[in-house]
């Protein structure tokens, strides 16, 4: 277990783990809608839709941003374990590639074509949404269609 003021966050993913962290606060995205965790939370497990984890680093203090594509996460003594099925810090988003993706899914759900599956093309958006918010090139306020 970790000191009381601190969290001890982990991120794994199907390509690998990122660097642990350790920060006082990390902020989920779940399907319930975005929750805070601070140290000495109370144990849970929850599912995880795309979207942005945010923390703070322990170099710099800075907030940071790490673009999540689902998954599930766990609470427990002061230790946060995402499993993601991706996570992309900014530095290593495709922007341009994620404009393109986000402006494919708001048409296609736009002009809805046959046999669209809705679930997925929302997913799609929701994927692209995450890595320009994490990037930084939409506020957190925007929201797509």
């Amino acid at each position: 277990m970790t000191e009381g003021g601190r969290l001890d966050l982990k991120i794994i993913t199907p390509d690998g783990q990122l660097p642990p962290e350790r920060t006082g606060y990390v902020v989920l995205p779940t399907m319930q809608g975005y929750i805070g965790i601070l140290p000495r939370h109370i144990s849970l497990v929850t599912v995880l839709k795309a979207g942005v984890i945010t923390y703070r680093g322990r170099e710099n203090g800075e907030k940071q941003r790490i673009a999540v594509g689902g998954g599930f996460a766990e609470v427990s003594e002061n230790r946060v374990t995402v499993l993601a099925d991706t996570a992309e810090r900014p530095g290593e988003i495709d922007v341009d590639r994620a404009r393109k993706a986000l402006s494919r899914a708001e048409r296609r759900l736009q002009e809805k074509p046959d046999g669209l599956d809705l679930v997925r093309a929302r997913a799609s958006l929701e994927r692209a949404v995450a890595r320009l918010r994490a990037a930084g090139e939409l506020d957190d306020q925007t929201e797509a269609s």
